[in-house]
């Protein structure tokens, strides 16, 4: 069949991918990885602090000795901050309230609705970038849109007569490479904001990353992305896919949507262009409280209270759709889908746990700064700073991303290292931020480990029997590659025009 592209004739590639699927199976566990690395900060810390290593502090100017956690003072550190650290963690508040109100939403279809009737209802000369643009915006559903719009898209290409597997692979690679991108505020800002906050403080305690620091550049990303995928799909892809030949037999294409769904739809869009307009009418009115001082929003109540804005705005759609469409009946009926949106967090919550005991054991024993400030000052001395270190560092993450997939373990790995190192040398944290998200972002869809790549192997498998990883891993390579380097130039471009990548947020700290 033509749609097999033979991965046992790509002898150099399928051992790559081999060496990737090797070397990852052998990490543990995030949660261990966290506990194993806290262990180590344990040993690495005593045997530095026996040399009296010290570090001028970059904001304070004072001076940081080394402490060992393997001392009396230690000790009472580890115990008595324990929860603290735990309940304390920014992203910990924040990913859940988010939770609470997109997870409602799609608990009662919306999400699910409002990409059916998006793709279905367009345009056949449009139905590429249709797809993409959806898939690109399904994150705010989070992995949700990994087996919703993918096996949709392929159902769509085949209704038309085109290749199937071409609609999986604009799923795939806008669901998955394309996932940090985003026109909404979506639950991996407020997460990976907290963790940059957190760290950040460690150098500078006035500097805050927000949920929408990096919003401008990543709206931006939405649109072309889905550009570049839609053209590459139709021009590379999909030619090199050539004539679908299989004959599977696959249900009729049927989502014509009730009265009830249509109305619920409506419904929910009225209610949100109601709850917009009365943030607007608070935000606009004279001497608005959500306004700093001098009537700015750049800092403001409204940017440090978004997330609750955000969790009030879902409440309202998805509560509106819920309630038309007959899945919300009573009162509640509200905290119980919340609860079930929250279980589907206990992962998360349960690694938070590990997380926080070590970003608080790397910061209380003084390493961070040491390695910050002594890795900044060998940067320096190289000359590696402007955009090139900004390059480097996004490149070094799309390589970790193969091993570690979770994008949140990854950031709390990087971020205790490279964000003090970088703010040393006077870059925004939100700018290094991005520099990560498109890094993490870019290689989704390239490694074996991704969790969901036996899933996206089965929606292949229904379409030809003889697709393998080497199938998936050859239509994904090319996204992966033109995504990396159009965010790359889009970074470049932002950085040196000082284009902001969020609201206040170019990229030095001090210009």
């Amino acid at each position: 069949m033509s749609t097999s592209l033979k991965s046992q004739n790509e002898k150099g590639f399928t051992s790559f991918l081999n060496f990737i699927e090797r070397v990852g199976n052998r990490l543990p566990h995030p949660f261990m990885l966290f506990v194993y690395l806290a262990a180590f900060m344990l040993c690495i810390s005593w045997f530095v602090s026996l040399f009296e290593v010290s570090v001028i502090h970059p904001g304070s100017g004072e001076e940081l000795k080394i402490k060992s956690l393997i001392s009396g003072e230690g000790l009472q550190f580890m115990l008595t901050s324990m929860l603290e650290n735990f309940t304390g963690f920014k992203p910990l508040g924040l990913v859940l309230t988010m939770m609470f109100g997109i997870g409602m939403a799609q608990r009662v279809g919306l999400f699910e609705s409002v990409i059916k009737k998006t793709i279905i209802k367009a345009h056949k000369s449009i139905i590429t970038y249709t797809v993409f643009f959806i898939g690109i915006m399904g994150n705010i559903a989070s992995d949700a849109a990994f087996v919703i719009i993918p096996p949709l898209a392929a159902l769509i290409f085949y209704s038309l007569g085109r290749h199937p597997i071409a609609g999986l692979a604009a799923g795939f690679a806008s669901s998955g490479i394309g996932f940090t991108a985003n026109i909404l505020i979506a639950g991996t800002d407020a997460l990976l904001s907290g963790i940059s906050t957190e760290i950040a403080q460690t150098i500078n305690p006035d500097v805050v990353v927000t949920p929408v620091d990096n919003w401008y550049f990543m709206s931006v990303s939405t649109f072309v992305l889905t550009i570049a995928g839609g053209l590459l799909t139709e021009k590379f892809i999909e030619p090199r896919l050539g004539s679908y030949t299989g004959n599977v037999e696959k249900e009729e294409l049927d989502f014509k949507s009730t009265p009830r769904e249509d109305k619920a739809i409506r419904n929910a869009l009225i209610g949100a262009l109601i709850y917009i307009a009365l943030v607007c009418l608070v935000l606009f009115i004279p001497n608005s409280p959500l306004r700093n001082e001098d009537g700015g929003l750049i800092p403001s109540p409204f940017l440090d209270g978004i997330i609750p804005i955000i969790f009030l705005f879902f409440v309202t759609v998805g509560t509106t759709f819920g309630v038309t469409i007959k899945k919300i009946n009573k009162v509640s009926d509200v905290p119980e889908l919340m609860t079930d949106s929250i279980r589907d967090m206990s992962g998360y919550i349960v690694l938070v746990f590990a997380i926080a005991q070590f970003i608080a054991y790397f910061n209380w024993s003084n390493l961070a700064t040491w390695i910050a400030v002594n890795s900044a000052n060998l940067l320096s001395s190289m000359n590696l700073t402007g955009m090139t270190v900004i390059i480097a560092f996004v490149l070094l993450t799309a390589i970790l991303s193969l091993f570690i997939i979770s994008g949140s373990a990854l950031w709390a790995l990087e971020a205790p290292i490279f964000l003090p190192m970088l703010m040393i040398l006077n870059y925004h944290p939100a700018f290094i931020q991005v520099a990560y998200r498109i890094g993490e972002s870019s290689t989704n869809m390239v490694t074996p480990l991704n969790p969901y790549f036996a899933i996206l192997l089965a929606f292949m498998n229904e379409y030809d029997k003889k697709a393998g990883i080497g199938t998936l891993m050859s239509l994904m390579i090319p996204y992966t590659i033109v995504f990396l380097i159009i965010w790359i130039i889009l970074l470049v471009v932002f950085g040196l025009l000082g284009i902001p990548v969020g609201p206040g947020v170019e990229m030095y700290l001090n210009k």
